[in-house]
């Protein structure tokens, strides 16, 4: 460094000894004092083309980043697109021929003439089959809801026949339209019973989806044969249901086998409109925990959303029905299942923890038992999901199940405890019971229905449910 110095300040002394003047003290240090501030510079502009240079560095590989994504983007759509001009292409020359196999369709039944009328005795005792078959061959709509009212512990039969009946109706899709009238899309019945006919309802339209296929089984569903009146009387029907819904509170306010038929109602017809694609979502979070709202979220043209949809369903806590959309949509990868069901069990172990904390200072004690039922009814509904997703090796249920036995253990413990000290308070514990009641006296707690920390009764009977 002295010597880089002593050269640096060696012009500047020679031109002063050149000038006649001796070299001084000051002379070396201002000579020093230049060098330093030059130096001083020279670091600042090599500091300033880094941070130019690491700047644009930044910006050419965010850009690249962005060029690399437009172009799968690109790509995708492009894709995208050339699936659906070929899936038009294929359909528009298949219209010939699907009318075809309709008429074709329609000669048949022609010349096989519509079955007698069965004598009322006999339609009542008939099988779920028969009379399915025969009222749809008389295109007796009228009678067709009551049938289906009649025989709702018979409803798996139904849902397997109902289809293949259905395509003995000369217009499957006015016959549905009709069976349903009454009841929806708003209640037109005179008398009007207490019972809630909705999952009939639900269950006719879904009945009616594979009726009303495409004859090609390349396109099937996804082109139904819907009349271009019927098309416009199932519009009106879908506006009338909403109209209804909104000056009664809105959507969220439906009762959910309404808001199902409804959206049912959508997709039977094919009649989603675009503008409407916000309520549809709207409905289908309210009522997430229904088995059918994945694949109905699908079909009414929700596939964009469901990423968002199912990030709204964790973030409220919904994290089974979460991983029941990830799987019908295909994102499971991107929603792992797995900590997702586990997030839900902790949730579900925190809420009956505090109901159970709640309940110490109750004296009925039936906090208690509910938070014992929602434990148990999620640890049951984990343990289905588990099974039915064959995630047994990331999952083991051993555990799950073993404390599902604890729980069952337990309640069954509490409730011999709870009689016997009924039975040892008196012998005569009914009539104590309605003494009790006659007297003003507490009533004994009302049995608690199936509870879930995220889910209402299904409209459908046990034995119904999909």
């Amino acid at each position: 460094m002295a010597s880089a110095a002593a050269a640096a300040v060696a012009p500047a002394a020679e031109e002063k000894k050149g000038a006649g003047g001796p070299v001084t003290g000051d002379m070396v240090s201002a000579g020093f004092a230049e060098l330093e501030r030059q130096q001083r510079l020279l670091a600042t502009c090599t500091r300033l083309y880094q941070h130019l240079s690491d700047h644009i560095g930044s910006l050419e590989r965010g850009l690249a980043a962005r060029s690399d994504a437009l172009r799968v983007r690109r790509r995708a759509f492009d894709a995208r697109t050339h699936r659906a001009l070929d899936s038009l292409h294929r359909r528009e020359a298949s219209i010939d021929a699907s009318v075809s196999r309709a008429l074709d369709h329609l000669h048949s039944i022609s010349a096989k003439g519509s079955p007698p009328a069965p004598d009322p005795a006999h339609a009542a005792g008939a099988g779920a089959a028969e009379g399915l078959r025969a009222l749809c061959a008389r295109m007796d709509s009228a009678a067709f809801l009551g049938f289906v009212v009649a025989r709702r512990k018979e409803a798996d039969a139904l849902r397997a026949e109902m289809p293949a009946a259905l395509k003995l109706c000369v217009d499957p899709a006015k016959f549905v339209m009709d069976a349903v009238a009454d009841v929806f899309p708003v209640d037109r019945r005179e008398a009007r019973s207490p019972a809630d006919l909705a999952w009939a309802c639900v269950l006719i339209l879904e009945a009616a989806v594979p009726a009303l296929a495409d004859p090609d089984p390349d396109i099937g569903p996804a082109r139904p044969l819907v009349p271009r009146a019927a098309r416009e009387r199932a519009r009106g029907m879908a506006r009338e249901w909403k109209d209804a819904a909104e000056k009664k509170g809105g959507v969220e306010g439906a009762k959910p086998p309404d808001a199902h038929a409804f959206l049912q109602h959508v997709a039977t017809f094919a009649v989603a409109e675009k503008e409407d694609m916000p309520l549809y979502r709207r409905i289908v979070v309210s009522f997430s925990w229904r088995r059918q709202m994945p694949r109905l979220a699908l079909t009414l043209g929700l596939e964009e959303e469901m990423a968002d949809i199912i990030e709204e369903l964790i973030a409220k806590r919904q994290q089974l029905d979460a991983v029941n959309f990830a799987y019908e949509a295909g994102l499971q990868e991107k929603f792992p299942p797995v900590p997702l069901l586990k997030s839900y069990l902790e949730d579900s172990k925190k809420t009956s923890t505090a109901a159970s904390d709640n309940s110490s200072t109750s004296s009925s004690g039936q906090s208690g038992s509910n938070a014992n039922k929602k434990e148990q009814s999620a640890l049951r509904a984990v343990i289905k999901c588990v099974e039915d997703r064959n995630l047994e090796a990331e999952f083991p249920l051993e555990g799950l199940r073993k404390q599902l036995e604890e729980l069952e253990k337990a309640k069954t413990e509490k409730k011999k405890a709870a009689s016997s000290a009924t039975s040892g308070g008196s012998s005569s514990g009914p009539a104590t019971k309605r003494i009790r009641a006659s007297n003003g006296g507490p009533m004994p707690p009302a049995k608690a229905g199936r509870l879930a920390t995220n889910a209402c009764a299904s409209s459908f009977p046990a034995g119904a449910r999909r």
